[in-house]
This record gives structure tokens, sequence and C-alpha cells, in this order.
């Protein structure tokens, strides 16, 4: 089995696509970000007044990808390589998985099926400067597994 994304292959394109949707829908500000030493891209925007930030962790999808592809004695390459190479593949998909998932909330959104803060509730900044999600984790309402939490 294949891992989904795994194929992707423009990264840029994608991040522009957010953009679009983004604008589209109404959105006053969008901005994108790697934060290399959390292993995340951040995907901001601002829609009537409310702030969201979209984290993913390419490091989380790098990991799934090795998982699917281990390094074993037929790998072409250096281990080091191949990790790289899950990295880089990582950054691109995980792009992909943003504008998708991005997309079917806007979708959401437009067809009445979510409001846009039962949509993005979990991303949506708060005056302190945390997400809402990144709150309830941290007053001890939620416990999560070890994961990203966005």
């Amino acid at each position: 089995m294949s891992l989904p994304y795994e194929n992707a292959t423009s990264g840029g394109t994608a991040l522009e696509e957010i953009r679009k949707l983004l604008m589209k829908f109404g959105c006053s500000r969008f901005g994108t970000m790697t934060d290399s030493e959390a292993g995340e891209l951040l995907v901001q925007f601002s829609h009537r007044g409310r702030d969201v930030t979209a984290r993913a962790s390419y490091r989380g999808y790098a990991a799934a990808w090795l998982r699917e592809h281990p390094y074993g004695q037929r790998t072409r390459s250096s281990k080091t390589d191949h990790e790289k190479k899950a990295l880089a593949q990582a950054e691109i998909s995980v792009c992909s998985i943003l504008r998708d998932w991005i997309k079917g909330q806007i979708m959401a959104i437009e067809t009445g099926v979510l409001s846009f803060e039962g949509a993005f509730l979990g991303q949506i900044m708060l005056q302190n400067g945390k997400t809402v999600v990144e709150h309830v984790i941290d007053a001890g309402l939620l416990q999560i597994e070890n994961r990203s939490t966005s």
C-alpha cells in the first residue's frame, strides 16, 4: 500500500492554491512559515477578525514515509540519504495535505455543514497567542498521545 501524497511534486503550487482558496473565501491575511526546529509547516490566515494557525508536522509525515519505505539492504542510498529523501518528500506532501484539508473545511462552511468556528476551532488563535487546542491541552482538559497538537 502506498502512503497518501507520497507522489506529490510541488509544495509551492499547493501553498499558492491555499492562498487563492482563502482569499476567495474572504480572508484578509495569509502567510506560511516553515519551522525547521519543530519540523512543521504553518499556515496562518485571518477571516472576519479570527486569526487561525494551522500546523502540520513534516517530521511526522517523514516518519510515516520511513515506515512505509524502510531502509534495508536493497536501498540504493545510504541510511542518511534515505532519511533526507523522506524529509524532502514530507515537506512537499504536507503542503498538499494542508491544501486539501483547508479546501474541505471551506467547502463544509460554504455548504452549511459546519460553522467557521466548528471547522477551525482547534486552530483559532486566542489573545494569549496560543491556539484553542494548545490552551485545552495545557489546561489538562484533553489528554493526547505523543503527536502534534494540531
